[in-house]
């Protein structure tokens, strides 16, 4: 379950992002890219969550 809101909300994170930069630059808002870039960002989160960080070892 924590994967599938990782995704929704790297998706909805992005897009929102996309669409504030575009606007404030004055050009127009692509879903695609957007959409693209969110999944990789969730993707990123979820590699990095479960692979690289990890819980100190007790001594």
């Amino acid at each position: 379950m924590r994967y599938l809101w990782a995704i929704i909300w790297g998706f909805l994170l992005s897009n929102m992002m996309f669409y504030v930069l575009a606007s404030m630059q004055g050009g127009h808002y692509e879903f695609g890219p957007a959409s693209l870039f969110g999944v990789i960002l969730a993707v990123a989160a979820m590699l990095l969550g479960d692979g690289l960080i990890s819980e100190p070892a007790e001594q």
